[in-house]
């Protein structure tokens, strides 16, 4: 499976287990976020730490996830980023728009304040 999903209390992690988050999977992340945030779940965690490399499709992925949790009053954050996707998001000056968290234990706490 390329994404496995645990829900907590009040929240969702999705850990992405694909080594290159791309045109080939993309899609299938982003209707895993679609039905997470209509299943009333309005906070998600990515944990990126699996991904090594990330495309213009994986980030227009994150970014719907980052809209649809900001749409439903949660948050949406990303965790675990290796650094050739966190380049990639410093790049598109993305690093301003998303919630980014260096570990999923700190994006928990965030979500948890």
């Amino acid at each position: 499976m390329n994404f496995s999903k645990e829900e907590k209390d009040k929240y969702t992690i999705v850990t992405s287990n694909v080594e290159k988050l791309d045109s080939t999977n993309a899609p299938e992340l982003k209707s895993e976020l679609v039905l997470i945030n209509k299943n009333s779940v309005n906070s998600i965690v990515l944990d990126m730490s699996n991904s090594r490399y990330c495309d213009s499709s994986g980030l227009s992925a994150i970014l719907i996830g980052n809209r649809l949790c900001k749409d439903s009053g949660g948050k949406f954050v990303l965790s675990g980023l290796q650094p050739n996707v966190q380049k990639l998001i410093e790049i598109s000056q993305l690093n301003s728009v998303l919630n980014i968290s260096d570990s999923l234990k700190d994006a928990e706490t965030s979500l948890n304040d």
